[in-house]
């Protein structure tokens, strides 16, 4: 015998796994569902153990800890699902189950669970871009608060497509979620005009709509963008451009708002050809960027309703030799991880899209523990103003 037939042979004495020629496969007779009996039928081939023999040829069970602890299945189920202290359960009894579940790799049989609670114990989460590191931070916190709650996260990237959007809810639907947390995409909260009233709960998060009676979380974009507009002005800027993200939506609205307000406050026209672009991209901002230069070349500074809108209002002003902020300044909504580090640091307006998402799975488990509990209205988290060296003082004209 070679020595790599004898070292499989020690590997699988060590495991406690039988010779591959000796391994065995379960499968279920097809014709005798009632009995659901396992049987055996022997495998002589040389393969290697599957990753799942691997782990162990039997996996533990609640019965099985209990038959080696000596207590009963209830009680072990009770240790295992964090309700001992419910039950009056020693801590000796608590600690010596948790050391035997422990020593036997057991891993909790959440669909058994789901199906005795009558729960699948997940939600799902809709958002428009994962790439984008605003979403990204909100889906982040999401899937943090819901691990604390014992739930899993079914996470649906709807491209910022309507469409997408609506088969994203379908899906989570029959997989029978508890909930929903969704930072929609589009104008129209059309399509979720089932959920008002529904038994399936939901909270929105960033866009809302505001005659859909749903909970919702968002920033503060009307107060953002006015300060944001504010800093400009109080530098010496009277022509600031706005590049803005999909029109009617509630962000975009709302930030276009402030700026409007806050040129208002100082007695400034609002000119409606400095208010450009249709989409919070990157490709968005670059082409209206390099657009305002040829059209509206007294233009010294530029509001960008999205970290995107600025990264392409960056490139269009390098490739066109303006520096930032000596020829044009440059204020963006969203704070991102690479603001800081830029060639010039730029100035931001900080969206707490961390607690965003912290807040709604508190909304959203408020409504899946309290089923009869109506939440409507939203909440506006407040922004901030994070100055760092993209604008300029300039002499007002």
């Amino acid at each position: 015998m070679g020595p790599l037939p004898e070292l499989r042979k020690r590997l699988c004495a060590v495991s406690s796994l039988p010779a591959p020629e000796q391994q065995w496969e379960q499968s279920i007779d097809a014709n005798d569902k009632n009995s659901g009996l396992l049987q055996m039928t022997q495998d002589n081939s040389n393969a290697y153990p599957t990753p799942a023999a691997r782990l162990g040829h039997v996996q533990p069970t609640l019965q099985r800890i209990a038959d080696e602890s000596g207590l009963s299945v209830t009680t072990v189920s009770r240790v295992l699902s964090g309700q001992a202290a419910r039950y009056r359960i020693s801590k000796p009894t608590e600690a010596a189950i948790r050391k035997l579940a422990k020593d036997s790799s057991f891993v909790p049989n959440q669909l058994a669970r789901g199906l005795r609670l009558n729960k699948t114990l997940t939600i799902g989460l809709v958002i428009p871009d994962i790439s984008n590191p605003f979403f990204a931070a909100i889906a982040h916190q999401v899937v943090v608060g819901t691990r604390k709650h014992g739930y899993s996260v079914i996470f649906c990237d709807s491209q910022d497509d309507t469409d997408l959007e609506v088969q994203s809810l379908r899906l989570l639907q029959s997989r029978s979620v508890e909930g929903v947390v969704l930072c929609p995409a589009g104008k129209s909260g059309e399509h979720l005009a089932g959920f008002v009233g529904g038994r399936l709960p939901i909270v929105l998060v960033d866009r809302f709509f505001p005659d859909l009676p749903l909970p919702y979380v968002s920033s503060d974009n009307v107060s953002g963008a006015e300060q944001a507009t504010e800093l400009l002005i109080a530098n010496g800027h009277r022509r600031i451009a706005c590049l803005q993200g999909v029109h009617g939506t509630s962000p975009n609205e709302s930030r276009i708002r402030g700026y409007k307000e806050a040129l208002a406050q100082h007695h400034l026209p609002v000119t409606e050809n400095l208010i450009v672009g249709d989409s919070f991209t990157e490709q968005s901002g670059y082409i209206e960027t390099k657009l305002l230069l040829r059209s509206e070349p007294g233009v010294k500074a530029i509001l960008a309703l999205s970290n995107l809108n600025a990264l392409g209002a960056i490139r269009a002003l390098t490739e066109e030799k303006q520096r930032i902020p000596e020829d044009v300044s440059i204020v963006s909504f969203d704070d991102t991880p690479y603001s800081a580090y830029l060639a010039t640091p730029l100035t931001t307006v900080a969206q707490a899209n961390s607690e965003m998402g912290e807040v709604a799975v508190k909304l959203l488990f408020d409504q899946i523990q309290s089923p009869q509990r109506q939440t409507k209205g939203g909440i506006l988290l407040p922004t901030t103003l994070i100055m760092r060296a993209s604008v300029k003082r300039v002499e007002s004209p």
